[in-house]
């Protein structure tokens, strides 16, 4: 008995300490599989999904793209051609005509300064606006402020439509027809910015506030040197979804405008491509919307970070 327990000790010895320069292969058996095998059927599945995944991803470009790119061809098709039965994906006559008559002959410049003028003023009073409302009721400290807050969050469920007659007969009480600030007043104050930054205002802790009032530093200063710098990926996503909102604005800026000259671009896009038989040039009038598209499109593409960022962000933990 003592001679089988020795050499049974002398067995696992030799296989806990292997002679030198000698391999070890561990081989797991799962279900009659060793390692190699699952890891080969692990290499499979994540090779398939990937493929899947591609896939995936790239016909929901294609969706995406396709619209982009019927606007581009459409736009240097003739008008014949476009109104074809059967369609093309490339143009069989390029129509470069049709973007030099929207840069010379179509009032594109008067329409794109008209737009950028109540965009960049539409947005930047509706920053400061979201800004001082969002400290108020993140920071202050006043009687009714949650009340007035839930009132103000009750709003959101009012149509906008509900809005336009009242507006409408503001404005032209207080003679604003066919000026920028009829299109510009009437949607300086959104609710929804003054919710978002808010709620990301409420996020940065109380100790920084109270220190810098400790400090003597008053609250505008701690507005302007704390608050504005933290939550600057929020405000740059609502500069950018409220100065594409100001850029594609229609309804509310063509009823407040009767003359040409005052008009925005997105309604000289509908009222400014007629033939003489009122019929559209849709060529000419693709033309303008790739041009007026483009900018947009670049805007967001080189700052989809700070959108994601900014709707995304959690804030800071104290």
């Amino acid at each position: 008995m003592e001679q089988t327990s020795i050499q049974k000790r002398n067995y696992v010895n030799f296989l806990e300490e292997p002679l030198e320069g000698q391999e070890i292969t561990l081989v797991i058996k799962e279900g009659n599989k060793s390692v190699e095998s699952l890891r080969k059927r692990e290499k499979v599945t994540t090779s398939i999904s990937t493929v899947i995944t591609y896939i995936l991803i790239t016909f929901l470009a294609l969706i995406m793209i396709l619209p982009f790119y019927w606007m581009i061809i459409t736009s240097l098709k003739t008008n014949t051609e476009i109104q074809a039965i059967e369609q093309t994906f490339f143009p069989s006559v390029v129509m470069w005509s049709n973007y030099v008559y929207v840069f010379q002959v179509f009032k594109f410049s008067t329409y794109m300064w008209n737009t950028i003028v109540v965009a960049i003023f539409s947005t930047l009073g509706t920053l400061i606006t979201t800004i001082f409302a969002a400290f108020a009721f993140s920071r202050l400290n006043f009687k009714g402020r949650e009340q007035l807050f839930a009132i103000f969050l009750m709003t959101m469920m009012i149509p906008g439509e509900m809005m336009v007659i009242t507006n409408f007969i503001t404005v032209s009480k207080l003679k604003g027809m066919n000026t920028y600030w009829a299109m510009i007043v009437p949607f300086l104050i959104s609710v929804y910015y003054i919710y978002l930054l808010r709620q990301n205002f409420r996020q940065i802790p109380n100790e920084l506030y109270y220190a810098a009032k400790v400090d003597g530093t008053s609250n505008f200063k701690y507005l302007m040197k704390i608050m504005i710098p933290i939550a600057m990926p929020t405000l740059i996503t609502i500069t950018i979804l409220k100065l594409m909102g100001s850029w594609n604005a229609y309804v509310w800026p063509m009823m407040v405008t009767n003359k040409p000259e005052m008009r925005l671009i997105t309604t000289g896009l509908r009222t400014g491509f007629s033939d003489s038989e009122g019929r559209s040039v849709q060529g000419r009038q693709m033309a303008a919307a790739f041009a007026v598209t483009a900018p947009l499109l670049i805007m967001f593409i080189c700052l989809r970070k700070y959108i994601m960022r900014g709707v995304s962000r959690s804030g800071i933990k104290g």
